[in-house]
């Protein structure tokens, strides 16, 4: 049985090369999280942990964005920046916890800030 790369030289070769390297590997680990999570309580130690871990994982690199952005975003000044992860925060706590929420105004106040910046 041998595998056949003709097929793989056509206009679709990237998305297979996507769907085998990006997509499978991480995949696979999700699947295997379900399993192996089926029986364990929302409230254990482990589950504690794990959410700790992302949470500041997150918060690492939205401390990047702001502290330390590259690309277009470095061309926003720090100081309205942090305004816009700060009303990101409070529209986040004001729509009960929402992420949503919290993304959306973030990104709304960021690229009015940049614009604004920009257009004066």
């Amino acid at each position: 049985m041998t595998f056949d790369l003709s097929a793989l030289q056509g206009d679709l070769w990237p998305y297979a090369l996507l769907i085998l390297v990006g997509f499978l590997p991480s995949e696979i680990w999700r699947w295997l999280a379900v399993f192996l999570s089926r029986g364990l309580h929302e409230g254990s130690q482990i589950l504690v942990w794990v959410r700790a871990v992302a949470t500041a994982l997150l918060a690492g690199v939205v401390a990047r964005l702001v502290f330390s952005p590259s690309g277009a975003l470095a061309a926003v000044p720090l100081a309205l920046r942090c305004a816009a992860l700060a009303g990101g925060l409070a529209a986040f706590w004001l729509g009960r916890r929402s992420v949503f929420a919290g993304i959306f105004a973030g990104e709304v106040l960021l690229v009015a800030a940049a614009w604004a910046y920009g257009a004066s």
